[in-house]
């Protein structure tokens, strides 16, 4: 953890000044130790680098497992593909080329690899998780000078309010156990000014017909490894099948997904043994949250207003995107 970290942490919460203590450092940063709060006297500590807020085991530990075993699959730098930067810009709608020494906030980077392509702008990155995920995304994006990790929850974010430039939250809000809670703690994070994006799953009458809301029922409640081996063990033919639906001509796209796997075939210009990794771990994405809650376009419109954003966007390709800017 870097020491200018400090200056926006806060206690989540009584929002009092952490102090180090019991530190070990490695050059400029904090390898272990704690922080102790100048307010109400809470510890929260600081392993592998990473300052800690939250229980180790909590409803998203799905997610630190799979981005534990995925780590580099989805990084741009790894698959060779730009879809994470392509999703990252297109979601935010943002001007990447005046990013230079900016502040961004990652809400649910996972294994960092939106983080990675934020990196790529000039600006100083901080990625927040709830899950071990956290680890995978330090790991990654260690050698970066301007990221810091932190784990914690979405609902009570460790920041001095008004810390950052620019925050943006994706693939993340439907997972939580109340999507229009987790969304407002986002815009207090945000200085005055500064922008905001949100996407999250759509709420479509076409989703009873999608397999995976009738399998997640079970396999949510399965332990992690096991579920991974057994999509492991189901993907190549259910992957056969997904792509022999897809073949029929006007309906196929719409009748895949009625096989639980997710395909990526036409849609990233991905190697076939990629198409496979990519199949395993989201398919393994799709059937193990605890939490999977769609959202309405107009519901996130309102979620937008309601923080008084100004500049509000929303709309629709593939996920619900929402984004504006706080205003004072």
């Amino acid at each position: 953890m870097k020491h200018s970290l400090l200056r926006i942490l806060a206690c989540p919460h009584c929002r009092g000044r952490l102090i180090p203590a019991k530190e070990q450092a490695a050059g400029a940063d904090l390898v272990s130790g704690h922080l102790q709060c100048s307010g109400c006297s809470r510890h929260y500590p600081v392993e592998n680098g990473i300052p800690r807020f939250v229980d180790p085991h909590n409803y998203a530990d799905s997610f630190g497992f799979q981005w534990n075993v995925f780590s580099k699959t989805q990084l741009d730098s790894y698959s060779g593909v730009p879809i994470s930067r392509g999703r990252l810009h297109a979601t935010t709608g943002w001007d990447w080329s005046r990013m230079q020494g900016k502040k961004i906030l990652d809400v649910g980077c996972g294994a960092g690899r939106f983080a990675e392509v934020a990196l790529q702008s000039g600006a100083e990155v901080v990625g927040v998780d709830y899950s071990k995920a956290i680890d995978a995304a330090q790991s990654n994006l260690s050698g970066s000078p301007r990221f810091s990790a932190v784990q914690a929850s979405i609902f009570e974010l460790p920041f001095v309010p008004g810390s950052f430039d620019f925050v943006y939250c994706l693939g993340v809000l439907q997972h939580t156990p109340d999507p229009q809670q987790a969304f407002a703690r986002l815009p207090e994070q945000a200085k005055n000014g500064g922008r905001i994006a949100v996407d999250v799953y759509p709420l479509l009458w076409t989703n009873l017909f999608w397999s995976k809301y009738w399998v997640r029922p079970f396999t949510k409640k399965m332990r992690s490894d096991r579920l991974l081996r057994l999509v492991q063990r189901a993907v190549p033919s259910l992957l056969q099948m997904s792509r022999r639906l897809a073949a029929i001509p006007l309906l196929g796209r719409k009748l895949k997904y009625l096989v639980p796997v997710v395909n990526y075939e036409s849609v990233y210009a991905l190697s076939e043994q990629q198409l496979q990794e990519w199949a395993v771990l989201d398919t393994f994405d799709m059937l193990s949250p605890e939490h999977d809650h769609p959202k309405s376009e107009s519901t996130v419109r309102r979620w937008l207003a309601e923080a008084s954003l100004a500049d509000i966007e929303v709309f629709r390709t593939g996920h619900v995107i929402g984004r504006g800017t706080k205003v004072r």
